[in-house]
């Protein structure tokens, strides 16, 4: 498989995590807060040790839009 190189001879991102406190400092300057009902959501998501698509499953079925 080859390498897609940077103009500076490395290796080419294919992606960045950012952590939850980042990306709620991010968000508070977007002026996005997490309702208190979310915040206790994702609290019971760490408490149960849920895997990303658990949660992302959980949160689409409380949030998401339904369908007809």
């Amino acid at each position: 498989m080859t390498k897609t190189l940077t103009p500076a001879g490395k290796t080419a991102a294919k992606g960045f995590k950012v952590g939850r406190r980042a990306f709620a400092k991010i968000s508070a300057v977007e002026g996005i807060h997490l309702s208190s009902e979310m915040a206790k959501d994702f609290s019971e998501f760490d408490r149960k040790g849920l895997s990303a698509d658990q949660r992302r499953k959980a949160i689409a079925r409380k949030y998401g839009a339904v369908r007809t």
